[in-house]
């Protein structure tokens, strides 16, 4: 099966210029999802995670099946101001615009194996603030795994400290 075919190209959104890549037919097809989540799940072969952590908002669909798959926990790292607890955050810059993001300070715990998941990797901004957010809590990054990659953009320079995997590459 070629999960790219459930992958579906919006021009111009969120602003000009942009070329957005859409993945809800992916989302709303069960034989593409679940041939995307072995594929991603495969990668981590041998592999002891102990908390995934997935990137708002996109990052949370993909991030909570590689959660039960792996029989992890679930952190949810969100915009500004969507947490209700004691939080810490980490600002980055998009191919559109500057954002920030933010995760609870008591969702790691020091010396825990970290698997970082978003839905693309673009410019590796989000990554970034991610893997950062992870490490001043005193996260070991196992792996940062995407859905897809657009390597046209070196995203990977950003995090290149860090093994690095992308079901589809562009």
């Amino acid at each position: 099966m070629n999960i790219e075919n459930y992958i579906r190209d919006i021009q111009d959104f969120p602003k000009e210029g942009i070329l957005f890549k859409d993945i809800t037919p992916l989302l709303n097809d069960v034989q593409a999802r679940q041939e995307c989540l072995t594929l991603l799940v495969n990668s981590l072969k041998g592999q002891q995670i102990d908390k995934v952590v997935g990137a708002e908002s996109r990052g949370f669909f993909f991030g909570m099946l590689l959660a039960n798959e792996l029989n992890a926990g679930f952190i949810p790292v969100r915009k500004p101001k969507k947490l209700p607890y004691e939080i810490i955050s980490a600002s980055y810059e998009l191919e559109y615009g500057t954002d920030s993001l933010e995760m609870h300070t008591d969702a790691i715990k020091k010396g825990d194996r970290i698997l970082v998941h978003d839905d693309v990797l673009a410019t590796g901004g989000t990554a970034k603030a991610v893997c950062e957010l992870v490490q001043k809590l005193g996260g070991e990054i196992v792996q940062c795994n995407f859905l897809m990659e657009l390597s046209f953009l070196n995203g990977r320079d950003k995090i290149k400290e860090f093994p690095v995997f992308a079901a589809i590459t562009y």
